[in-house]
């Protein structure tokens, strides 16, 4: 994991999100060239940079990447197997055309780069859009759904949606994340997937790597302890559920924590 760390300790505007997002999907899927994928972005942006305007209205490029990317090559959500671990794949994201909200908008983001049109992500409650980098921009774009242009108040009726209930739109849920917490929140979606799906390795795998990105995360450590516990290693198990409280001693969970602990002794 050594490769992902270094793609990954650095300032945050440094971190190239494509490639950690390969290099972490390389762990999964061995033969993969990273470099190919590289290619692929490289190759889309160039055939969108042959269609924009010379006047590069903001939403006039925003069209011209959406007819591009969902018109003529057919990206699109998928809705019908959300949950299926190759939709937060980059490589797969590229190669089938099909992705959720985050991993979509990261091939929209690297494409938006390459166009020296800056974008960046927002990690809404249950959903990710992004918007154009400067602080005014007034309308975000959800990938998810084709490129679809929405405001402040699209945002909130898109939360009631996805909630099934009335929600308020808080100021912090449109605030845009770092490259770190992009990879963070595809990693921690995989590790739900894997915890669903009882493919421990794969799991143990995504938290070994969400650690590297948050060095001493509680929650991850905590989970990690658990995971050991449920693979029956004593002794891992033990040292991060003892490291888990001795970070948060006074977590609300402390006492289950504390009988596990009593118990594997």
């Amino acid at each position: 994991m050594q490769s992902f760390l270094q793609a990954t300790n650095q300032p945050d505007h440094q971190i190239n999100l494509a490639k950690a997002s390969l290099i972490y999907a390389k762990y999964e899927y061995l033969q993969l060239d990273i470099d190919e994928y590289i290619q692929a972005l490289d190759t889309i942006t160039e055939e969108i940079k042959k269609r924009l305007p010379e006047t590069r209205y903001p939403l006039q490029v925003i069209k011209t990447i959406n007819q591009y990317l969902f018109e003529d090559l057919g990206f699109q959500g998928n809705n019908k197997d959300y949950y299926d671990p190759r939709n937060s794949y980059l490589n797969e994201v590229i190669e089938r055309r099909t992705g959720i909200p985050i991993t979509l908008s990261v091939v929209y983001l690297e494409i938006a780069k390459r166009l020296n049109f800056p974008m960046v992500g927002i990690g809404m409650p249950g959903h990710f859009i992004i918007r154009p980098e400067f602080e005014d921009a007034g309308f975000f774009v959800d990938v998810f759904n084709e490129g679809e242009i929405l405001f402040k108040e699209d945002c909130e009726l898109r939360l009631q949606t996805i909630y099934q209930k009335s929600l308020t739109l808080e100021p912090h849920f449109l605030t845009p994340v770092s490259n770190q917490q992009i990879l963070g929140r595809m990693l921690t979606n995989l590790k739900y997937i894997y915890l669903n799906r009882q493919e421990y390795p794969k799991m143990l795998r995504m938290i070994e790597l969400l650690l590297l990105l948050f060095p001493n995360h509680p929650i991850e450590i905590r989970d990690r302890g658990l995971l050991y516990y449920q693979l029956r290693q004593w002794e891992k198990a033990t040292a991060d559920l003892q490291l888990y409280l001795s970070i948060l001693p006074t977590a609300q969970d402390r006492e289950t924590i504390r009988q596990l602990l009593q118990k594997m002794r």
